[in-house]
């Protein structure tokens, strides 16, 4: 039971694209001074809930009212208008610009009919101190920005707008762990000073320290509303599966200690960001990479795919040394490479083309004879992959830009899987999706792994490597400084030597 009235209330408000439900007579109601999180599985209807209501897209049915009254946005600028805000999960920033410039874009000062720079200056950096990111410079270009830092901007750009409701759909699936602290302050902050938030998470963790009121949806309906806190988050996710929730993460199996590597890197070097790693990866092992952000991981894999230049030391694949020196030599039949990217939108698919031609575009060699696409090989192996990874799509031939943000991270594996891939690097593959998602995501990783392949997976989440890996690379300003096995597989020992400041000395050890 809500304990004020809302600012914004939303009722029966069904959204239907084509023959796809996307919404069916969902509720919500949103108060001021509250952090209002919104559950749901991807495909829940979450995300064209918040489109909505930001005036991205219009219902088909209900209504919704602001301070009581009857309102309907027919763009983005007229929900800003009325102090509505959003900071979406794919950033809307412009590479090429600079960071005020993407600040103020909507509606930059003006001096004698100019943009007054000075005041956007003025205005950028009073938006990013509210955003805890005044280390941001101003006239920095977005595109010489991490991801983190990139998302920080976004957040910063909706405060600039002086917003009254803020909605931030997964803003914290791309920062650092530091940064995560700092918007957490932000919005504490802000909710004390009366703004209505709406937060859309699948970091259960993070429902429980900002949340007040929580709605969760599945299949496109509003399934309940509660006050956080009044349930277990096994409770939350049965609502939102809809279904008894089992364990999260399969069990893992003894790997043979004298089963032959089928990757070796021994003394990997590149450029000051990777120094003298070594370690093996042998088949049906999953092997994680943790550590602090920015210590050298996501380097490393893609210094195993070939992306580097220049890199050091030596990569062995079954026992026979390999130079990697491009993404193409990586994923060839001989050396069998794939890479999960961090950035499914920008690394790792083609939005405005289908989900067939996204599947295909890594394999096309193994479905072609003398340069001609095979379709019936074409349409089995996709056939396949679409099941084992349980994609929902109504057509392969409609856009991938049109899918949830889980089923377009299961194409972009089901992309790589297309070649039977015998080493998989993962880079924080489960960033930004659901709980249920994440699940089949991590029962796929063991299947793999059982079938003889060789895991290598990246990840911010502890308890993702604490739950799914056999070993686990600490790294630390570009080393590994510690590898952890068994029952040192926990989260003591893991942010103990990603500080190094483990009690044990720096391990660099082969695995025989």
């Amino acid at each position: 039971m809500l304990l004020s009235e809302p600012l914004l209330r939303m009722e029966g408000i069904s959204k239907r694209y084509g023959g796809v439900i996307a919404l069916k007579e969902a509720d919500i109601a949103i108060r001021s001074g509250a952090i209002h999180a919104v559950l749901g599985e991807n495909g829940a209807g979450k995300s064209t809930l918040i489109k909505i209501m930001a005036g991205v897209t219009a219902p088909d049915e209900g209504r919704m009212l602001l301070g009581g009254k009857d309102v309907a946005f027919s763009s983005p600028a007229a929900a800003n208008a009325v102090g509505i805000v959003s900071v979406f999960q794919e950033l809307s920033l412009i590479p090429d610009l600079s960071v005020a410039d993407n600040i103020v874009i909507s509606n930059p000062p003006r001096r004698f009919g100019m943009i007054d720079r000075r005041a956007q200056r003025r205005i950028a950096e009073e938006a990013l101190n509210r955003a805890g990111a005044s280390d941001i410079h101003p006239s920095s270009l977005v595109k010489d920005l991490p991801l983190s830092r990139r998302q920080m901007v976004e957040i910063a750009k909706a405060l600039a707008r002086k917003p009254r409701l803020m909605i931030l759909d997964e803003a914290t699936s791309a920062l650092t762990r530091s940064d995560v602290e700092k918007v957490f302050s932000v919005l504490k902050r802000l909710r004390s000073e009366g703004l209505a938030l709406v937060y859309i998470s699948h970091r259960m963790h993070e429902i429980a320290e900002l949340a007040d009121d929580c709605t969760v949806f599945r299949n496109g309906r509003s399934i309940e509303s509660y006050p956080a806190g009044t349930k277990t988050d096994h409770q939350v996710v049965e609502l939102m599966i809809g279904r008894e929730y089992k364990s999260v993460f399969p069990a893992k199996p003894s790997i043979e200690a004298n089963k032959a590597p089928v990757l070796s890197c021994h003394d990997l070097s590149w450029g000051g960001r990777l120094a003298g790693i070594t370690f093996d990866a042998r088949p049906g092992e999953i092997v994680g990479v943790g550590g602090l952000d920015g210590q050298g991981q996501r380097e490393l894999l893609l210094a195993l795919f070939g992306v580097l230049r220049d890199v050091k030391g030596d990569v062995q694949i079954d026992g026979r040394s390999v130079r990697l020196r491009s993404p193409k030599e990586a994923k060839s039949a001989a050396n069998s490479i794939a890479l999960i990217p961090e950035d499914r939108k920008t690394e790792g698919l083609m939005l405005p083309m289908s989900v067939r031609e996204n599947l295909s575009i890594a394999a096309l060699g193994s479905v072609s004879r003398n340069g001609i696409i095979d379709r019936g090989a074409e349409a089995a192996r996709i056939d396949e992959l679409l099941k084992i990874l349980a994609i929902k799509a109504a057509t392969i031939d409609m856009p991938v830009s049109s899918l949830s943000g889980g089923n377009q991270q299961k194409v972009v594996i089901a992309k790589w899987l297309m070649n039977r891939p015998r080493i998989v690097l993962l880079n924080d593959p489960t960033r930004g999706i659901d709980v249920g998602t994440k699940q089949e995501i991590y029962q796929l990783l063991r299947k793999l792994a059982d079938g003889g392949a060789a895991i290598i997976f990246y990840s911010t989440d502890y308890d993702e490597l604490i739950g799914c890996c056999d070993r686990v690379l600490v790294m630390y300003d570009g080393t590994v400084v510690r590898t952890l096995e068994g029952a040192d597989i926990n989260e003591r020992e893991l942010i103990g030597s990603a500080l190094n400041i483990a009690a044990r000395p720096v391990e660099r050890r082969v695995m025989q």
